[in-house]
């Protein structure tokens, strides 16, 4: 069964969540506060997780875009916090499900069985014939989004739910120019009521990990300044973008 991070600083809440889902078969974890919740990501196979507007050290806002660029697993606020502009930031930001008591034990579990079993069918890595999906390819670049997979010389890039949504995307429409807002709208699916700095900090990870596994510079990905970005196929556009950057 999956192990479960529930990140809850009401100690008999959380006790009561941890009776019910390990009642329900799976392994919880819990995690008072911001920098436990982050030293477990890092250290167990978390495969969900459960997250409670009130942490302590931090806005959990904030800590909900920090474990979607870290991980690509459910998140699930269930919080008192029901406010429309909540429950739509949370979503915005990269939350799978924003449940608002009350709602019962039976209730959690089935909307977290729901998108386990979501995410296991989007990051299944073959298709029914055990082979491997061939996807877009452009140049030196491959994107599988049945596998919700890119791989760049060959090698598989290690991305966030969003950053591949992201880059899929823009891979899609070559040559386009796109605005923060747009993107935004496009890839989380909502309006931007000022997130809309959440697509600079995608677009310079998604930078820097196509760089970082191709191991040499790769640029196709272009800032249009005053206008937005574009995914350049272009050989000698992404040539003199870079000599601009220089």
């Amino acid at each position: 069964m999956s192990d479960v991070l529930v990140i809850e600083s009401n100690r008999p809440l959380s006790d009561r969540e941890r009776d019910f889902l390990e009642g329900a078969g799976f392994t919880l974890y819990i995690a008072e506060n911001n920098a436990t919740a982050l030293r477990l990501i890092d250290e167990k196979s978390i495969q969900a997780i459960i997250l409670n507007c009130e942490v302590p050290d931090e806005d959990s806002f904030a800590l909900c875009r920090k474990l979607r660029d870290r991980v690509n697993v459910p998140i699930m606020f269930a919080t008192t916090g029901s406010s429309e502009e909540d429950i739509v930031r949370g979503l915005g930001l990269g939350a799978d499900d924003y449940m608002v008591p009350p709602f019962t034990g039976t209730v959690l579990i089935a909307h977290l069985r729901a998108h386990l079993a979501s995410y296991e069918r989007l990051l299944q890595k073959d298709s029914p014939k055990g082979r491997a999906e061939v996807g877009m390819v452009i140049d030196s670049l491959v994107i599988r989004p049945k596998a919700r997979q890119a791989l760049i010389d060959g090698k598989q890039i290690p991305l966030t739910g969003k950053e591949f949504d992201l880059l899929f995307f823009l891979a899609s429409h070559p040559n386009e120019v796109f605005s923060k807002d747009q993107l935004f709208e496009s890839v989380w699916g909502l309006d931007p009521i000022g997130e809309s700095a959440t697509v600079t900090v995608h677009i310079n990870r998604l930078r820097e990990k196509l760089k970082a596994t191709a191991g040499r510079p790769y640029d196709a990905i272009t800032t249009v300044w005053g206008a937005g970005y574009r995914f350049q196929t272009d050989p000698e556009l992404v040539t003199r973008s870079r000599k601009r950057r220089r």
